[in-house]
């Protein structure tokens, strides 16, 4: 089964079926595809979606959220479907996203076979409700809630200020600790400095009736952590929420949530101080809600750095001792290892200083802790001698753009003439969080290397209606502060690539034991992204997580070309890739029916809107051929695909060479060949010397051959 987000309850998303292996992942194929139905690509007046749900498998059933947050429960071997449930989420709305990333399964410990609701599937929705479900016919539990369902808007107003449920929502499935079930909130946090509290509440899996909230913000001075927040603004303060997954613990009764920004994320002078709690591990008690330890990983957030990722709870083998562990993944491409029971760091962490702030009104926190194992897994600076591009023209352009903003490093705040944040606003690592192998003790995850543009825009200016912005950039109004926001998702050329040296997306391997890297490589190709379709193995910006499989095999989607892929584990080498009708901007999962069943990938194949990757409404189940003939057809596939090659490149050749002889194909064959060449030398070198070194070497080579042809044309007798 995979019961849970992350496989289980510690979000691991490890599994030991193995009938999939190294030998024989070449040979999957597609087994079987499901249409929800729900998706938009702007065009029909509704907002852009993004299908980053991961299903789950429990008795037998394979359940799943859509975009809407519509329940579809589907046969796991054909991918019929059961049932449906449709919550009737408004998707005209314009929402801060548009996401639903799964479901949670509960079970009741003295369940009576047949008897309604004593199996429940709860869903949140991005419009801010919780649901409970009968996992058999997929309607409504009357005795959960109203009508089962509970308003989670209620309670989160703060002062005078009232929810805006188009902007307060759930996009990560609850987790269930006993018999509570506990829940997050995604909340837009750069609207003003006053939002909805970002509360994390249990509520009663039967009743539904609240049990416990923790807020992330210190409302009362008994807190000490209140007095890390200046003039008592945590009163007023909002967010700080928990939008990513929650983890557990059961046997400790811990319940572990990965906090965020407070608002607004990118400009604290209405909350200066340390902001503890905010962007923050916290290890809460299940069965009660009360904090048993914190550890903060970005003081004063500025720069939108929130905790994406689930912390994944795994065993650390250090020094020969078996450390129950919490690795939490990170926007900055830091990976912190914490005690599980203490929240100490495994390997020391330094305080640093950073860049400062320049801005009026604002005071950044001096230093930012920085794990020294492992090493940030992302690059954290750039310089203009950093600048690429496809040509000359373009690295000098990339070049400008990274010398005209104010660029320290990472941790730059955001300032009045621009700031390039790097990692940029995906991250790093993002909410696809980690998968953790236990036999080698290796973390498996996915990274970003995409630099982005902030910017800060003075009230007067906003209001005028004249800012200076990049094209492309979002602008936010963060109201209740003297400054909006501006943010440009990249740093692009003028052939709108990155200025910044391929890989742009990675996929690697930590050993958790020494904090060492074991292998990175590039995740992805720009063969959905160019236009022309060339599979170049530049790697790409992703979103979405990997999983891991006992017999060393990695299966990710993630990348912005549209394919789900698999890794051999030892050593980072691609395998293997299926081709996906959209973007697989999603986390896969895998199942096996029983002993002689067959082992089924799946993923959610349905693109996501702000990235721009092809969008649809696919769950695509990829497998084995069910039978030794097709095993057979699939093994001879490769065979017949390299001899066509060759039979091409033969005829190729022979085409040549019968038109070798004739001057009108010869020197334009020849300055296609130079152009090539030159072109093939700046993409590897960046370097106009090598370039045109290259570029004479091959004029040359050229002229040899052209010398050595006519020779023969006038030997040949006539």
């Amino acid at each position: 089964d995979w019961p849970q987000y992350g496989r289980n309850q510690e979000g691991t998303r490890y599994t030991p079926l193995n009938q999939i292996n190294r030998d024989n992942v070449a040979y999957l194929e597609k087994a079987w595809e499901y249409h929800t139905g729900d998706f938009s690509d702007g065009s029909d007046g509704r907002p852009e979606t993004t299908f980053q749900a991961t299903p789950i498998l429990v008795d037998g059933v394979l359940y799943l959220a859509t975009v809407y947050g519509r329940v579809i429960a589907l046969n796991p071997e054909t991918g019929a479907e059961i049932w449906t449930y449709d919550p009737g989420v408004d998707a005209t709305v314009d929402r801060g996203e548009f996401a639903n990333r799964g479901v949670t399964y509960w079970r009741a410990a003295d369940a009576v076979q047949g008897r309604s609701c004593e199996r429940r599937i709860f869903v949140a929705t991005v419009d801010a409700r919780l649901i409970a479900l009968d996992a058999a016919r997929g309607t409504p539990c009357p005795d959960f809630g109203e009508a089962g369902q509970v308003d989670l808007s209620r309670g989160v107003d703060l002062g005078k200020y009232q929810a805006d449920t188009r902007e307060y929502g759930v996009t990560s499935p609850p987790v269930v600790i006993g018999d509570l079930v506990v829940v997050g909130s995604a909340i837009g946090d750069n609207r003003a400095a006053t939002l909805e509290r970002g509360i994390v509440r249990a509520f009663d899996t039967r009743t539904g009736a609240m049990r416990w909230l923790w807020d992330p913000i210190p409302r009362e001075p008994a807190d000490p952590a209140f007095q890390t927040w200046a003039h008592e603004s945590a009163r007023r303060t909002g967010a700080a929420n928990v939008w990513a997954q929650l983890s557990v613990d059961a046997a400790r009764d811990l319940v572990f949530v990965p906090t965020s920004s407070p608002s607004p994320d990118y400009y604290g002078g209405e909350r200066l101080g340390s902001n503890s709690y905010a962007d923050s591990v916290v290890a809460l008690r299940g069965s009660t809600g009360k904090l048993v330890w914190d550890y903060q990983i970005v003081h004063h957030n500025i720069w939108d750095y929130d905790l994406p990722a689930q912390p994944s709870l795994i065993t650390v083998r250090k020094d020969g001792r078996d450390i129950p562990a919490v690795a939490q993944a990170t926007k900055m491409g830091f990976l912190f290892l914490l005690h599980r029971e203490t929240g100490e760091p495994i390997f020391p962490v330094k305080e640093r200083p950073v860049p400062q702030s320049d801005v009026p009104g604002e005071q950044s926190w001096p230093t930012q802790p920085f794990p020294t194992r492992p090493q940030p897994l992302a690059p954290t600076t750039l310089s203009s001698d950093d600048a690429w591009g496809l040509s000359p023209l373009d690295r000098s352009q990339c070049r400008n753009q990274i010398e005209r903003h104010r660029n320290d490093g990472i941790f730059t705040p955001s300032s009045l003439g621009g700031t390039i944040q790097y990692p940029g606003v995906i991250g790093g690592t993002n909410w696809g969080s980690v998968a953790f192998e236990p036999q080698r003790g290796w973390v498996i995850l996915n990274m970003s290397r995409l630099p982005s543009v902030t910017g800060l825009i003075p009230r007067e200016t906003l209001k005028a209606g004249k800012p200076d912005v990049p094209d492309g950039a979002d602008i936010s109004e963060m109201q209740g502060t003297p400054y909006g926001l501006y943010r440009a998702p990249g740093l692009f050329s003028p052939l709108d690539l990155p200025c910044t040296k391929p890989p742009w997306g990675t996929l690697l391997a930590v050993d958790t034991a020494t904090g060492d890297v074991k292998w990175e490589v590039p995740l992805g190709t720009v063969r959905d992204l160019a236009p022309v379709p060339l599979p170049i193995k530049w790697g790409t910006p992703n979103l979405g997580g990997p999983i891991v499989t006992q017999n060393g095999l990695v299966f990710i989607g993630a990348a912005m070309d549209n394919y789900l892929r698999a890794f051999d584990l030892e050593t980072g080498k691609e395998l293997w890739k299926g081709r996906l009708p959209a973007g697989g901007q999603a986390t896969p999962m895998t199942y096996r029916l029983g002993e002689n069943g067959r082992q089924f990938v799946v993923i959610a194949a349905g693109g996501h809107g702000r990235m721009g990757t092809d969008i649809g409404d696919s769950v695509v189940a990829f497998a084995l051929p069910e039978s030794d003939a097709g095993l057979l057809a699939q093994s001879m596939v490769p065979t017949l695909r390299t001899v066509g090659v060759l039979l091409v490149l033969l005829l190729a050749a022979l085409l040549v060479i019968r038109l070798a002889r004739k001057n009108w194909f010869w020197y334009p064959l020849l300055a296609i060949l130079i152009i090539i060449a030159t072109w093939g030398a700046w993409i590897a070198s960046q370097s106009i010397p090598i370039s045109v070194l290259t570029m004479f070497v091959a004029v040359a080579i050229a002229w040899l051959l052209t010398l050595g042809r006519n020779r023969r044309s006038r030997a040949a007798p006539r």
